[in-house]
């Protein structure tokens, strides 16, 4: 056996460190096209919590006094509470998709629409995760309603269906970033009629909307839809305990808020604050400082480029949102975040000839102005069912509803009739200092003329440079002509019956009596 000389020693070992060397720096290049995770950066997990119809500002925090949700308010002080976060479109599918896809709902062709079809073609932020390596899938409600296997994809465009967090844990491997998508079903309709009284609720303490009359069966109804927040909160923290017991907290970003607005009459589907304003707190230990207060204005379309940027993955270039990180900094900020732009298309299939009832708007901290590009379209549906939900069909059948409907006609302290169900002018214009729940249009006011012809330069140059087939089209029947995907008939309904069949609980003397509406 031959001996070993120093010199050949000292190359072994040379050879040993540029082997090691190779390794070390190999291991941390990106390597395109595979699912192999960077180890140059400890890339965040994400899990992201989306109510389904919770408006602003119903949670403690907030300062709402009936619903207790100490999930929310706990995040929120650990990390950024914000006080101006919009969804692009007051419904459910077109706002999700513009979460998931970065565009605002006219950009996304078929997608801008309720119950239609989301095209695969589009980044998706959820799969570009995924092809760097992120285990991704969510529980219940991802983008919905809709078909999205019609428009190319496999699995929900919000990722794998998993019955619950501890099922998409379980096939996370060691050390694999992830992303979950918790879509709860709660507040939607329909409500256990009751539940909120029956948990202890005050109907003395429910803060009832201007849009809505302030009478007890509004006010239980507003208990019950509260009563499914409280749930929505229960379940997110049951997620966060987990996330704690995997020792994955520290390195995960949170978010909790809402898909669009409560859905009472003037809410939901409308492009007044209630239907589009959204509770939203975010956590990222290191990253936000507890306790911080946003009063920026932000648009849900941000949320893509916000957790690619946290990812260390290149934004797509047709991505219209803008990174809420330069939030969180001391930094100088690179976007104007004065103004948010709003929209919808066709919500519910409720107009004869399918029609959409088309609406774009801009919101700044001191006005909203709303186009309603079709006036002589009724905003809440036809008053006879046309295919879907019964008459007025793009708002939920609900008591409330009902109660107004039955006041068509009638003395009241306020039109809550006209202001839900009545045909709307091209133009609406709203003071919000002196108008929190956009009642009172100043469009026509000479007083406010000035500000009429900026709100409206501002939301016509903005529908030009996003390439809005209404900048050129004001009446284009695109989204009249999309497929809506279910097949079903609903009937008009019969509002007396509806009305007495509706029993309250009353806390009398500590004991609970039925009351009737009417």
């Amino acid at each position: 056996m031959k001996s070993i000389t120093p010199t050949g020693i000292l190359k072994f070992v040379s050879l040993i460190a540029v082997l090691a060397f190779s390794v070390l720096f190999l291991s941390g290049k990106k390597i395109e096209n595979s699912n192999v995770i960077s180890t140059q950066v400890k890339r965040p997990n994400i899990v992201f919590m989306i109510a389904d119809d919770w408006s602003f500002p119903h949670a403690g925090i907030y300062g709402d006094e009936t619903v207790r949700t100490p999930t929310f308010d706990k995040l929120a002080n650990d990390g950024a509470l914000f006080e101006n976060a919009y969804c692009a479109a007051p419904s459910c599918a077109p706002s999700r998709a513009s979460i998931l896809l970065s565009k605002y709902p006219h950009q996304m062709e078929s997608a801008g629409n309720l119950w239609s079809i989301i095209p695969n073609k589009f980044p998706n932020w959820v799969s570009m995760l995924k092809n760097v390596g992120y285990h991704t899938g969510r529980s219940r409600k991802g983008w919905a309603p809709g078909d999205f296997k019609a428009g190319g994809y496999e699995n929900n465009p919000a990722g794998k269906e998993y019955a619950d967090f501890d099922s998409f844990l379980n096939e996370k491997k060691n050390g694999q970033p992830f992303v979950y998508w918790f879509g709860s079903t709660d507040p939607h309709r329909k409500y256990e009629t009751n539940a909120g009284v029956k948990t202890g609720m005050d109907i003395n303490t429910v803060k009832v909307p201007g849009f809505l009359p302030d009478v007890d069966c509004v006010r239980n109804d507003m208990m019950d839809y509260y009563f499914e927040v409280e749930r929505f909160d229960r379940e997110s923290g049951g997620i966060i305990n987990r996330l704690k017991k995997e020792g994955q907290l520290e390195n995960t970003i949170i978010i909790m808020t809402s898909d669009n607005g409560m859905p009472f009459p003037r809410a939901k589907a409308n492009l007044y604050d209630y239907g589009t304003r959204m509770p939203l707190a975010i956590y990222w230990k290191g990253h936000i400082e507890g306790g911080k207060r946003i009063s920026d204005f932000v648009n849900f379309i941000d949320f893509g480029p916000t957790f690619l940027e946290a990812a260390s993955v290149d934004v797509p270039k047709e991505f219209q949102g803008s990174s809420l990180l330069e939030l969180f900094s001391s930094n100088s900020k690179k976007f104007d975040r004065s103004t948010v732009f709003l929209e919808r298309e066709r919500h519910a299939n409720v107009r004869k000839g399918d029609l959409s009832y088309p609406v774009r708007a801009v919101r700044t901290k001191d006005y909203l102005y709303i186009k309603n590009f079709e006036p002589n379209r009724w905003p809440g549906g036809d008053p006879d069912t046309h295919v879907s939900v019964g008459q007025y069909g793009d708002v939920d059948n609900s008591i409330s509803k009902y109660i107004i409907l039955n006041m068509e006609g009638k003395p009241t302290d306020k039109d809550y009739f006209k202001l839900a169900f009545n045909k709307r002018p091209s133009e609406e214009l709203y003071v919000l200092a002196k108008d929190p729940y956009n009642l009172k249009n100043e469009a026509k006011n000479e007083a406010y003329k000035n500000v009429l012809e900026t709100m409206r330069n501002s939301l016509q140059d903005w529908m030009i440079e996003t390439n809005d087939l209404r900048a050129k089209e004001p009446q284009t029947d695109y989204w009249d002509k999309v497929l809506y995907t279910p097949d079903y008939q609903y009937y008009n309904f019969n509002l007396e019956e509806r009305l007495k069949a509706y029993k309250m609980l009353k806390n009398k003397s500590g004991k609970f009596k039925e009351s009737p509406c009417l």
